[in-house]
C-alpha cells in the first residue's frame, strides 16, 4: 500500500476472462498474474490422511525435540531436515524409493552428502516402499518392503519431504480457459503467458525449479511482458541452486546426461576439495568443482559444487556462463589465497594444459633450444 498498490485481502477466483472475484468485490483487469505459489505436497499412502504428520511449512512449530523421526523423501528438503533433527538428538529413519538419495542431482555429488548423513546418524531406507501408516495412541507405526521383505517401523513424529504442490484450487481457472495440470501447475509458454492471452503466471505455480530466487526472476519477466511490451523469455534465465545439506550441493546448467540427450559433446573438469589448501585448513574436503564443456572450446554448459559452502561458491560459475566467461578466463583472474574458491580457477588451470597437444608441446620446446 505503500507503494501505491491497492490491495483485497480474501479468496480471490477468476469471474470472467477479465475480471477477478475476492471477498464480493469484483475487479476488472487488463493483465492478471497468477503467484498462488505451492504447499508442500503429500504421498497417496494408506491410513496418511487419518495421521497427524509434518510438513516444511509445519515443522518449525515444534516445541518439543521428537526422538524418533521418520523423514519420508530423500529430496532436498528430507536430506536437510534429516540430517538436522539426526545432529539436534533425534533418531532419524529416512525413507527413499528411490536406490540413492537425491535423484535429480550429480550422482558423485549424492554419495558425498549421503556418507555424512550416514556419519551423523541417519538411518537411510532407501530401495523402500511404505505399505501404510497408522497411529498407535501418540506414536505412528510405519509399514514398509524393503529387498522384498515386509517391515515396520515406530516412530514419533513423520515429516513429509517429497516436494511441492502447485496452489491451483479454488482459481476457477477453467472460466478463463487457462490450462493446468494437478501436478505440474499452470501450463505457461516460454515467456510467461498462459492460454488466456491476458493472464500471465510466475513462480511455483507454473515453474519446476520452486524456488526464491527463481520466482523473483520471473516476476521481473512478468513486469517486463505484461506492463511493459517485452520479449523476455524464462529459457533465457540460468538457474543455479543449493540443497543445504553438510556439505551443500549446488548446480547450475546441464548435468552431463542432459548434455548427451540434447546432442552437446561434453569435456568435464572436477577439482577435489582435499587439495585445495584452504579447504583442508578448515577441514572441509569432502567436496569438489565439476564443471562441464562443450567439448573442444571452455565453454561452461553445466558446473556442481560440492562444499561447506558450495551455494556462495556457484555464483562465480552461474556469472561466468551468463556473460560468456570460459574456463580460460577463469584461469586468468587472479583468486585469493588460500580460498576454496581456488578450486574454480584450478579447473581452468586443467583446462589450459589440455591445449598443450603433442604438436604444441615439441614447438615449445623447439623454441626453447632455439633461444638457448
Amino acid at each position: 500500500r505503500d507503494l501505491g498498490v491497492d490491495v483485497f485481502m480474501g479468496e480471490a477466483s477468476f469471474a470472467s476472462s477479465d475480471t477477478v472475484e475476492v471477498g464480493g468485490q469484483r475487479l476488472r483487469f487488463k493483465k492478471a498474474v497468477i503467484a498462488t505459489g505451492a504447499r508442500a505436497a503429500a504421498l497417496p499412502i494408506p491410513g496418511l490422511d487419518d495421521v497427524p504428520y509434518l510438513t516444511n511449512e509445519t515443522l518449525f512449530s515444534l516445541t518439543e525435540l521428537p526422538q524418533r523421526l521418520a523423514v519420508v523423501g530423500a529430496g532436498p528438503i528430507g536430506c536437510e531436515m534429516a540430517q538436522t533433527f539426526a545432529r539436534f538428538g533425534s533418531r532419524v529413519f529416512q525413507f527413499e524409493r528411490a536406490p540413492q538419495i537425491l535423484t535429480r542431482e550429480d550422482q558423485d555429488a549424492a554419495k558425498i552428502v549421503e556418507a555424512a548423513l550416514i556419519r551423523d546418524g541417519v538411518e537411510l531406507l532407501t530401495d523402500s516402499e511404505i505399505t501404510s501408516i497408522r497411529s498407535n495412541g501418540n506414536e505412528k507405526i510405519i509399514e514398509y518392503k524393503r529387498e522384498g521383505e515386509s517391515h515396520q517401523q515406530v516412530v514419533d513424529e513423520i515429516l513429509m519431504g517429497v516436494g511441492r504442490a502447485p496452489n491451483i484450487e479454488g482459481l476457477n481457472l477453467e472460466a478463463v480457459g487457462v490450462e493446468f495440470d494437478a501436478r505440474s501447475g499452470v501450463r505457461v509458454d516460454d515467456r510467461l503467458r498462459t492460454t488466456n492471452p491476458k493472464i500471465l503466471a510466475a513462480g511455483d505455480i507454473c515453474f519446476p525449479y520452486k524456488f526464491t530466487h527463481t520466482a523473483d526472476f520471473q516476476a521481473r519477466i512478468v513486469i517486463q511482458n505484461a506492463l511493459f511490451f517485452g520479449r523476455a523469455k524464462a529459457s533465457a534465465l540460468t538457474i543455479p541452486w543449493c540443497t543445504y545439506t553438510d556439505p551443500e550441493i549446488a548446480h547450475v546448467g546441464l548435468y552431463q546426461h542432459e548434455a548427451e540427450q540434447r546432442g552437446i559433446e561434453t569435456q568435464t573438469f572436477m577439482q577435489e576439495l582435499n587439495t585445495v589448501d584452504r579447504a583442508i585448513l578448515d577441514g572441509e574436503t569432502d567436496g569438489f568443482v565439476k564443471v562441464h564443456v562443450k567439448k573442444g572450446s571452455d565453454k561452461i554448459v553445466g558446473a556442481t559444487v560440492v562444499a561447506a559452502h558450495a551455494g556462495d561458491l556457484i555464483s562465480e560459475l552461474t556469472l561466468a556462463m551468463t556473460s560468456g566467461a570460459g574456463l580460460k578466463r577463469i584461469a586468468s583472474t587472479i583468486h585469493p589465497y588460500p580460498t576454496q574458491a581456488e578450486a574454480i580457477r584450478k579447473l581452468g588451470d586443467a583446462y589450459n594444459r589440455t591445449r598443450l597437444t603433442p604438436m604444441v608441446k615439441s614447438l615449445i620446446e623447439s623454441w626453447l633450444k632455439w633461444t638457448r
